[in-house]
């Protein structure tokens, strides 16, 4: 067994290392779901086999000894050297391939649980929701939001709240379920939107916007013009910049649904279809969202986020956000 938790230690290092220096991506929820099943197998024949065998040999060893005393007692000897509770001690203890797998047991269950059904951390990798999240913002995410989802597949088993305009919501990217995404949904199923002349409306009407005046980003080190906008409830602000052109890329598009939209030289006009969402990021002119690779299906979503934990380089950014 300690040759077999080599290996699969060896195995978990070079998926890492793979992972980290770029040779693939990896899967996390995968990833832990793996490391709760194996250490749980662990831990069960901990449990089950190997502690019994351990107990069942150290209570043999204090028989042996009981027996031997007993025996050089009736032979008159009553002064014995020797103290068998250093070798019990030692037939009790763990070895290190179970304490390094049985022994994480609990720790990765209560992470599996908690990141799977709770919240999940999220590190910001790019500007694309700049004013509302910074690069380098580590938010939560909240995983219950929107419904139970099982962990890996990401199907879900009990419904909750619906999703509203105006939530700032992490999915599973449509083009490449690997990676993560965050935006804002802008329209829900049913609703026409249009972006136009870096306008937004909704079923026809104009999305009420007012101007802050300008808006300095750390890091395009540029201004723009700062709007605060208000979507359903949610007031957020956003930044538009008005020297950005509206180019979505090349015709034809080809991503599920591409049908619902029409692009033109003004902008894009889309019908949301049943079981999916049009997201924009918060930085209008500086983000790939809806208007370039389509709709979120409801089957991609991985939770709302809601609050910024730490930022390393602007303790200030820590709180509740919309």
């Amino acid at each position: 067994m300690s040759s077999l938790t080599a290996v699969l230690y060896g195995a978990l290092v070079a998926y890492l290392g793979g992972w980290f220096l770029g040779f693939w991506t990896g899967n996390f929820s995968l990833l832990l779901f793996m490391l709760t099943v194996v250490t749980l197998v662990y831990w069960l024949a901990e449990r089950f086999r190997f502690k019994p065998q351990r107990e069942a040999a150290a209570v043999a060893l204090e028989a042996q000894d009981a027996q031997r005393r007993a025996e050089l007692a009736r032979m008159g000897i009553q002064r014995v050297d020797g103290d068998v509770q250093e070798a019990k001690a030692k037939l009790l203890m763990q070895p290190w391939w179970l304490d390094w797998t049985a022994g994480l047991f609990p720790v990765i269950l209560i992470v599996f649980v908690l990141r799977s059904f709770l919240f999940e951390p999220f590190k910001i990798p790019s500007g694309s929701m700049v004013p509302t999240l910074l690069v380098g913002d580590l938010i939560l995410v909240n995983k219950f939001h929107y419904g139970v989802r099982l962990p890996v597949i990401n199907k879900k088993i009990i419904d909750n709240n619906p999703v509203q305009r105006g939530d700032v919501m992490v999915f599973r990217y449509p083009a490449d379920p690997r990676l993560d995404y965050i935006k804002r949904i802008v329209a829900i199923p049913g609703d026409e939107v249009a972006y136009l002349n870096q306008k937004l409306s909704i079923n026809g009407q104009p999305v009420t916007t007012v101007a802050q005046g300008e808006h300095y980003d750390d890091d395009s080190l540029s201004y723009a013009p700062l709007f605060t906008e208000k979507l359903g409830d949610v007031e957020h602000q956003i930044r538009v910049d008005p020297r950005r052109g509206a180019y979505y890329g090349p015709e034809p598009k080809t991503f599920p649904f591409a049908q619902n939209c029409r692009y033109s030289p003004e902008g894009v006009v889309c019908k949301v279809p049943p079981g999916h969402y049009f997201a924009l990021g918060d930085n209008r002119d500086n983000s790939q969202d809806s208007r370039f690779w389509g709709f979120v299906p409801d089957e991609n979503i991985v939770g709302k986020a809601f609050f910024v934990w730490m930022n390393f380089g602007n303790l200030g950014r820590i709180g509740a956000f919309h």
